[in-house]
């Protein structure tokens, strides 16, 4: 701890202040990486995205990991042996649990999509209204290429556990079946298998050319540029949408929370913004949120987002999540009902679809901390 403060709001295994993190940003930074550095050690994945000189490239996220002899990828998914790169995922194959998730999902886009509303009906939707009686595929990919402190799906990193999966296994479970009206793929987070849910994707697509049959996106938004708006293009053909998780606008809390740095997610947003939300302006291509880990981010930090996000389209979604204590999180409190408040009111300043969701979870501080 920097300044050795004490507060409800100080994440232990992060070690440092919300103000530290931006008023000592060169100090706190080798904390930061530090603290990152031992959580993955548990998992066996690389403390940091590798740069050996002449080792294997890949260039599927920002991280552009180069792999030396025995070094493994910072998603865990890929290796170099004895000069060879070694992956578990292929265009045609996938580590990941794929499962049914019945209409209306808990999809944080649920509150504007077509299976949430039927809006789009019949082009996009099977229904015009919620696709009662419908269902979503949800691919849950193995494997990320951040490391966030709050993630409320951490087995992702057990990617041992992970079915492989071929492409045709999922081809025939949706074909087969016309009550799934979308996939969604997410995790972890699916950079690191971008090929294999492009190929399914497009596959499936091309197999059912007359089908409801939205495509969408939940990740980080660290993608290779070039596969980043194969998959907006996809999204925004078939109905569905791109979720962007933009963690935090200043980065070194957003390397303090995820790890890696964020950069690439503006830039890819601001591409596919640019690009497609005029082509369908009545259905969002893309949309964004944002956890509101209690003290870290503010609604200074919201308004930084919003006003990136209204300086492209003041009419794309922004959803601000409610935070639930987990992974190496679970000493703070479920975010105070005045911070959400005030994030709210700052997106508000600057956005028309501003979204809480979580909402059932203010209670709890309350029933706890007494605030």
């Amino acid at each position: 701890m920097l300044c050795g403060r004490k507060d409800r709001l100080i994440a232990q295994a992060l070690g440092v202040c919300p103000s530290c993190l931006k008023e000592k940003a060169e100090e706190a930074e080798p904390l930061i990486l530090k603290a990152h550095r031992r959580s993955r050690l548990q998992w066996g994945l690389p403390p940091s995205p590798p740069k050996t000189s002449g080792g294997i490239p890949c260039t599927l996220c920002s991280n552009e990991c180069r792999m030396g002899p025995g070094e493994k990828g910072y998603c865990g998914l890929r290796w170099n042996q004895d000069g060879r790169l070694v992956s578990l995922t292929k265009p045609d194959r996938g580590v990941l649990h794929a499962y049914r998730d019945p209409h209306v999902t808990n999809c944080c886009a649920a509150y504007f999509c077509p299976g949430g509303t039927g809006e789009g009906y019949p082009k996009y939707a099977r229904r015009p209204g919620a696709e009662v009686g419908y269902s979503n595929l949800a691919v849950f990919f193995y494997g990320c290429n951040f490391d966030c402190f709050f993630c409320q799906n951490m087995n992702h990193k057990e990617i041992n556990v992970g079915q492989t999966v071929e492409q045709g296994d999922l081809l025939r479970r949706v074909s087969a079946d016309s009550t799934y009206t979308c996939l969604c793929f997410f995790g972890g987070s699916p950079e690191p298998q971008l090929p294999f849910a492009l190929r399914l994707s497009k596959t499936l697509r091309e197999e059912n050319p007359n089908r409801v049959l939205r495509i969408c996106f939940e990740w980080n938004g660290c993608g290779n540029p070039k596969l980043v708006r194969e998959a907006a293009e996809l999204a925004w053909e078939s109905g569905g949408n791109l979720k962007f998780d933009l963690k935090a606008f200043t980065p070194i809390l957003s390397l303090a929370l995820s790890g890696v740095p964020n950069q690439r997610a503006y830039e890819n947003f601001e591409m596919v913004a640019r690009e497609f939300s005029t082509k369908r302006p009545g259905l969002p291509v893309v949309n964004a949120t944002t956890l509101l880990v209690p003290g870290y981010v503010d609604e200074g930090e919201v308004g930084e987002i919003a006003r990136f996000i209204s300086s492209l389209d003041e009419g794309i979604p922004y959803s601000l999540l409610i935070f639930h204590p987990d992974h190496l999180m679970v000493d703070l409190p479920v975010t105070p009902e005045k911070q959400v408040e005030r994030c709210y009111q700052a997106a508000k300043k600057h956005l028309r679809r501003v979204h809480v969701g979580n909402l059932h979870l203010l209670g709890l501080n309350n029933m706890i901390y007494g605030f």
